[in-house]
């Protein structure tokens, strides 16, 4: 040969090595080659290779070699079949120990071939083949381009099989399937779910059997293979799979548990909850007693970690507490279920009780937070959760919430503001550590809360003076900005139009108890033009009707207050507006056939039917707030001439039976009929000329009696 064996000597063997690579830039046919990649190979295999010669072995033989030698079908002569293969696959596993080679475009179609040697039958001097496939995939995954490559070529598929086969280092397999899934959730199991299944079935068989450490250990494991989507309860295997999940738990969090044993089980006990919410508890004694165990101690771990001096600083603690906040949404929710209840009222009682305290302790955490703490994911996850106790829990720790709400007006204004790049710890997603970088949305969930405060006197109070109205309205124009944005996406759409109606019940509730508010700041000015363009667009599209009632009324009420504004005195965009709000008022009933005689019957219209006990008390609302504004906008009354508004409803109320119009509806009707009438001589002869007395009569509707009687 034109090299020597390979020296002993460290020092000796790199100069080797080096020689090596010269032979291998100048061979001068396929033997040499061979002879020389032997001995190079052997290096790599001994880990003797620093990063600069593994860039001068690329150099020496590129790509062009080693896809030779994987495609090759004659081995050298007394060599085992796989020997060109296995040469290949190590000097493949050098290059990728390289980021900027692991992503090449070169490893990446090399793909298909690594799921191939993990899905072929291993002999014992095979391994090292495997262990350079590993090798190689996780340093894909560790590229930007690698997740999506892997997913799409089949590794999702092999990885699962090669698990199961439990083969050589099968257990690495695994390691990448959980890398995967942490930044590729949704695709892994929308291309492999059956498979995936098939692992999380073993891995909760393991659980379940599991006597020893490795129990906790798959605790870990565990909330990797738990999907969002699709539900695992949607087919028999998955919902075998949080059978033995639950009666493993169960055993687990009903045993004296240390704490490192404790938080992996609280994790996986939230990443069920999240997938799947309380489905995967049985109905029954054994299953409320463990609904009631599990969110008893997710209350004592935020209790006893929030009101420690230095709370979080173990590492991993925020992860856990996270964990046990997602348990107290659930508990929330259990306790307020009305229709098949998994807990009796005496549980809901002391869970109630109970998780009083915690929030307690939440509320004590952030009243110690930092200014420079919050862009930090667990304050979002802290202020998350107490906006779902504020949401349903009006009546405790009243007075600590409203001490609290100029720090979450605060909060929730800087995040929005300056679109935080603060990523949500896992309530979403408990047990990942990958994060959006998304701006995080608090706003969305203390709106509920910020509903039912408004309507007190101090809380709105002190909402008012944090500057909560002014935050509230550029919110309502963003989200109005992604529900008119050209995005078919269900979820954020869904979101946001619930966003605008939560946003509207506060408004309506500062338009009714504090109207100078209303009157003086500017805020709602700008509201008010808002409105005026958003009800024309969105009354259209019937299944935004709820919002369509909120906005309507919401404006209709506003009006009233400003309607000494130059936006409301006959302009384009209030007329437009205020016949967008008719036809919502006039649409919603019909007469048809009464089955009980031969007359017609007022009922509600079939277009509202649906969306009625959302909308109803909206309806009588707008009603009374169109009443109102007639005499303080003189030009409403052609307005309503002129959608024929009026004509429609006198016809209506002459042909159908006065016993099916109830009194509710007669006094809505009666307000604005007699308002048009006061206003407008042309109204007043309309409703005459429609027999109008005679029907007046018919409903009691003395007041417009009264009125059609006066000269």
């Amino acid at each position: 040969p034109r090299f020597p064996a390979m020296a002993s000597d460290s020092g000796d063997r790199l100069a080797t090595l080096k020689r090596c690579l010269s032979v291998l830039r100048d061979a001068r046919n396929d033997s040499e080659q061979f002879a020389a990649l032997l001995l190079v190979t052997k290096a790599v295999r001994a880990g003797e290779v620093d990063a600069k010669t593994r860039r001068q072995i690329f150099d020496a033989i590129g790509f062009t070699f080693p896809t030779r030698l994987l495609i090759s079908q004659q081995p050298p002569a007394d060599c085992p079949p796989h020997t060109f293969r296995a040469l290949g696959l190590t000097l493949l596993a050098c290059f990728c120990t390289d980021p900027e080679l692991a992503g090449h475009s070169q490893i990446l179609n090399k793909i298909p071939t690594f799921n191939d040697v993990l899905l072929s039958p291993c002999d014992p001097d095979c391994t090292s083949m495997v262990d350079d496939v590993y090798q190689c995939l996780s340093a894909v995954l560790a590229t930007a381009r690698g997740p999506r490559e892997l997913v799409t070529k089949g590794t999702v598929s092999a990885l699962c099989q090669a698990y199961l086969n439990g083969g050589h280092s099968s257990e690495r397999a695994l390691t990448l399937l959980v890398g995967l899934l942490a930044v590729a959730e949704a695709r892994c199991w929308q291309r492999d779910a059956p498979q995936l299944l098939a692992v999380l079935s073993k891995l909760s068989s393991d659980f379940l059997k599991a006597e020893d450490m490795t129990k906790f250990e798959l605790c870990e494991v565990l909330p990797h293979f738990i999907p969002l989507s699709p539900p695992l309860t949607e087919n028999s295997q998955g919902s075998e799979c949080l059978c033995r999940l639950y009666k493993g738990l169960a055993d687990v969090l009903g045993s004296k548990l240390s704490q490192s044993q404790r938080d992996p089980a609280l994790k996986l006990a939230a990443s069920l909850v999240q997938a799947c919410g309380a489905e995967w508890i049985p109905a029954g004694s054994a299953g409320s007693k463990f609904l009631a165990l599990l969110v008893n101690l997710a209350c004592v771990e935020v209790r006893l970690t929030l009101e420690e001096p230095a709370p979080l600083e173990v590492e991993g603690k925020k992860e856990v507490v996270t964990a046990c906040y997602v348990l107290m949404e659930m508990g929330i929710q259990e306790c307020l279920r009305e229709e098949n209840p998994l807990l009796d009222n005496v549980q809901k009682m002391q869970l109630m009780r109970i998780m009083e305290e915690a929030f307690g302790a939440v509320i004590f955490y952030l009243r110690q937070v930092k200014q420079e703490e919050l862009q930090d994911p667990f304050i979002f996850a802290s202020v998350r959760v107490l906006g779902a106790w504020m949401a349903e829990e009006t009546s405790s720790l009243k007075q600590e919430i409203c001490d609290l709400l100029p720090f979450l007006v605060d909060y929730a204004r800087k995040l929005f503001k300056e679109g935080s790049p603060a990523v949500s710890l896992p309530q979403a997603e408990v047990v990942s550590t990958e994060g959006s970088t998304l701006p995080q949305d608090a706003l969305r969930f203390l709106l509920p809360g910020f509903c039912h405060l408004t309507a007190e006197d101090r809380p709105r109070d002190n909402l008012i003076a944090a500057g909560a109205p002014a935050l509230l309205c550029e919110y309502f124009l963003q989200q109005w900005e992604v529900l008119t944005s050209e995005s078919t996406a269900p979820e954020p759409l869904m979101s946001a139009e619930m966003c605008l109606q939560t946003t509207c019940g506060i408004f309506l509730n500062l338009v009714v108890t504090a109207p100078d508010l209303v009157r003086h700041d500017k805020t709602f000015s700008s509201l008010m033009d808002v409105l005026l363009k958003s009800l024309p667009l969105l009354l259209p599209q019937k299944h935004h009707l709820v919002l369509a009632a909120n906005v309507a009324t919401l404006g209709l009420m506003m009006a009233r207050i400003l309607a000494g504004s130059a936006a409301l005195q006959g302009t384009q965009c209030a007329k437009e507006f205020f016949g967008a709000a008719i036809r919502f008022l006039s649409q919603a009933h019909i007469a048809q056939a009464d089955p009980s005689s031969d007359g017609l019957a007022l009922a509600v219209s079939p277009a509202y039917a649906n969306t009625w006990d959302d909308i109803r008390e909206l309806w009588f609302l707008g009603m009374q707030a169109w009443a109102g504004c007639v005499p303080l906008l003189p030009w409403l009354p052609h307005a309503a001439l002129q959608a024929r508004w009026l004509q429609g409803l006198a016809q209506l109320l002459s042909h159908v039976t006065p016993a099916s119009v109830d009194c509710e509806l007669v006094t809505a009707f009666q307000a604005v009929l007699v308002e048009l009438a006061r206003a407008s001589q042309q109204c007043r002869d309309v409703i005459l000329s429609h027999h109008g007395m005679e029907w007046a009569n018919l409903y009691g509707m003395a007041a417009l009696e009264q009125c059609l009687a006066e000269q």
